[in-house]
């Protein structure tokens, strides 16, 4: 089992890395929570494949366990499925001796997470994450959040879950397109950290390569997430450079009203497009936007943006919560491996967009 250390100034946890740890979830849990009562926040999807999975190993030493089901996908992400789970947690009587466990996509573990941050004040969590791109990047670092009409991820808070147990044999069920939308976070960790990482998922041959080397890739991103957490646990610094292509891929989800484009395309799209305009700027090293391009196509991720109205665009991103009076923090790269912010004015925002 392999196993990453987070250590924070006011909280501690581990991520667990393993084949076939659903079955022993319940095991893992049992050796720090003495509590009764775990209430599973999952989505319909998950609960059909694994609910009885997850449910057997919980039961199988003595908790009492119920599942609250939300339906699959972004529009989840919202108030009125933040207050569904509310009323549910309040029905279960669920309290602050209970355990809450996320158990899903990054929709899931932010929905959930927030809910645990906000009911009775804080509830602790864990999260089990299910999909490639929560379990590589969004089970970590305490982020929670529900999106607003104004824009995504706008109501949140920071709420670091007790644990985070990921079974790469979860990834087993994952359509080919949701898969793929997961690798588009990978090749952002190796463009702004790890050029090791970047050129393994760009010499391989093709998806089954990549996946052959899943767990060393997971770990490599969880690693790197845990050391920008560690430096930077609210966002304020360092930890900015996780959004690279994030500000343009927002706007796009933003722009389709989270329909057409998911959320590792869209960033996909943001990272091209904005190493395209820095590299134009020499602001980046020639070739980067190349070996992008170049590794998006073998992820079978969408390399052209689909045509949008360029106003509309700018006025989304212009709402990200990234900026801050007149100003906004865009991350680029230096080369592939080495990204850094560069602050513009938001009125020179069209340069990196169009």
């Amino acid at each position: 089992m392999k196993v990453i250390n987070a250590r924070l100034n006011h909280v501690n946890y581990d991520i667990f890395i393993h084949k076939g740890l659903l079955a022993t979830l319940g095991e893992q849990l049992s050796t720090w929570y003495k509590g009764e009562f775990v209430a599973v926040i999952t989505d319909s999807t998950v609960d059909q494949l694994y609910g009885s999975a997850i449910e057997t190993s919980l039961k199988g030493v003595g908790y009492r366990i119920n599942r609250i089901t939300i339906p699959p996908g972004e529009q989840s992400k919202s108030l009125i499925s933040l207050n569904y789970v509310y009323s549910k947690l309040a029905e279960l009587a669920v309290d602050r001796s209970s355990l809450i466990i996320a158990f899903g996509g990054g929709v899931v573990g932010d929905l959930a997470g927030f809910a645990a941050a906000t009911y009775m004040r804080g509830v602790p969590y864990v999260q089990v994450p299910t999909t490639l791109m929560s379990q590589l990047d969004s089970s970590i670092g305490g982020k929670t959040a529900i999106n607003l009409k104004a824009g995504k991820n706008l109501a949140g808070g920071f709420y670091h879950p007790r644990a985070v147990y990921t079974d790469p044999l979860l990834l087993d069920s994952l359509p080919q397109k949701i898969y793929c939308d997961g690798l588009a976070e990978a090749i952002k960790y190796g463009a702004i950290k790890d050029s090791s990482l970047f050129d393994l998922m760009l010499r391989s041959e093709n998806l089954a390569s990549i996946d052959s080397n899943i767990e060393d890739i997971l770990y490599s991103c969880c690693s790197i997430k845990t050391l920008f957490v560690q430096k930077d646990e609210f966002d304020r610094g360092e930890r900015q450079l996780l959004n690279f292509g994030h500000t343009i891929g927002h706007g796009i989800e933003r722009y389709f009203d989270y329909q057409k484009v998911t959320h590792g395309e869209a960033v996909g799209l943001g990272m091209l497009q904005i190493t395209r305009c820095s590299e134009a700027m020499n602001l980046t090293s020639k070739g980067s936007y190349d070996a992008i391009e170049a590794v998006l196509k073998l992820c079978q991720l969408p390399t052209v943006i689909p045509s949008m109205d360029k106003t509309k665009l700018l006025e989304i991103i212009s709402h990200d919560k990234k900026s801050k009076e007149g100003y906004l923090n865009l991350i680029l790269l230096r080369n592939i491996g080495n990204a850094y912010i560069h602050q513009i004015a938001k009125t020179n925002l069209d340069s990196f967009i169009i």
